[in-house]
């Protein structure tokens, strides 16, 4: 059965929910090393333009990742964001990722009444899913909100896809996330996955998220597809940082959703403070470029393409040939 769409261009739900994962995601870019001043600035500008939830970053293992090689927002420690951003007395909540497989979560995560943080979002792939439920029933228990990223979708087979909804269908996840990881879904790849996730809300009464990357220049596109397919959690990056070609732009989002307690003028203001030319300005790239148009139209990780621009290569033919040969 084909569920009918949810919004049109002027209307709005109160029940979406945008989520800044400038510092998750974009930290993939520059090793998570954001001054606090750039934290505390971003923090202001999201809770004044309605953002509902800011993501600070991951909660990595320390024994996998090596403290003095990454900034503090890889590790998300208590007393890092108490420190940098002090008491949360705006309506914003904080999130933080954790990943299954490099999170050592039974010795790392507080019971939420020790937390700064709101809510803990899950990352995982299908093969993965039942250590992924552990995690969230363990977050769960400690008194957080849970979402999950299923990453990587476009990789795996609808049969596959059906019993990971269903697996974490009934598991105490919030959210259920869409994860075009490769950028290489196109909006009517994007709705068809989008009324199969919202199906499975329904059944489990789970809100659906949508996290997409811009390989192909798409990630706002499907972005605002799967709003009016009924998607509520939607993922944004400010200028669309992000790891390779970046996310959906925050200040796209926001200037498409018509919600009034969204207000775009603290983001661009933000921007025009120059926050983000100085992460450029210090050697951080993210963004559309061929390379990563080519690893999303062959659904590939970015990590070849993310090579690619660090060696300073130009012959993007030789390239594509090299994805095609993984064939």
């Amino acid at each position: 059965m084909t569920r009918e769409a949810t919004g049109t261009l002027l209307s709005f739900r109160a029940g979406i929910k945008v989520i800044d994962a400038t510092l998750r995601d974009g930290g993939l870019v520059n090793d998570f090393r954001f001054s606090d001043d750039f934290v505390r600035a971003l923090f202001a500008a999201d809770a004044a333009a309605g953002v509902d939830y800011m993501e600070l970053g991951y909660k990595a293992d320390r024994d996998m990742f090596a403290p003095e090689k990454f900034g503090a927002w890889k590790f998300c420690r208590e007393a890092d964001i108490e420190r940098v951003l002090g008491a949360n007395e705006t309506e914003m909540k904080l999130a933080c990722m954790a990943d299954v497989g490099r999170c050592n979560f039974r010795r790392d995560i507080c019971e939420k009444g020790n937390s700064m943080l709101d809510m803990y979002r899950i990352a995982t792939y299908i093969n993965t899913i039942p250590a992924a439920i552990e995690m969230i029933e363990y977050c769960d228990k400690l008194g957080y909100e849970t979402t999950v990223n299923v990453m990587a979708i476009s990789k795996e087979t609808e049969k596959e896809t059906d019993i990971a909804l269903d697996l974490l269908g009934q598991s105490p996840a919030k959210a259920i996330y869409i994860v075009d990881s490769y950028g290489a879904l196109y909006p009517e790849e994007m709705r068809v996955l989008a009324e199969k996730y919202l199906e499975v809300g329904d059944k489990y009464g789970k809100q659906i998220g949508i996290h997409a990357h811009n390989n192909q220049n798409l990630a706002f596109a499907n972005t605002i597809d799967c709003v009016a397919e009924g998607v509520n959690y939607l993922d944004a990056t400010v200028s669309g940082m992000g790891r390779g070609a970046g996310n959906c732009a925050l200040e796209l989002l926001l200037g498409f959703l018509k919600n009034p307690k969204y207000k775009l003028v603290h983001i661009l203001k933000f921007i025009e403070e120059g926050h983000m030319q100085k992460l450029r300005d210090e050697g951080a790239v993210w963004g559309y470029d061929l390379p990563y148009l080519l690893t999303g139209i062959f659904n590939r990780h970015p990590s070849s393409a993310i090579r690619y621009i660090k060696e300073k290569r130009t012959d993007i033919i030789d390239f594509m040939n090299e994805l095609l040969d993984q064939e």
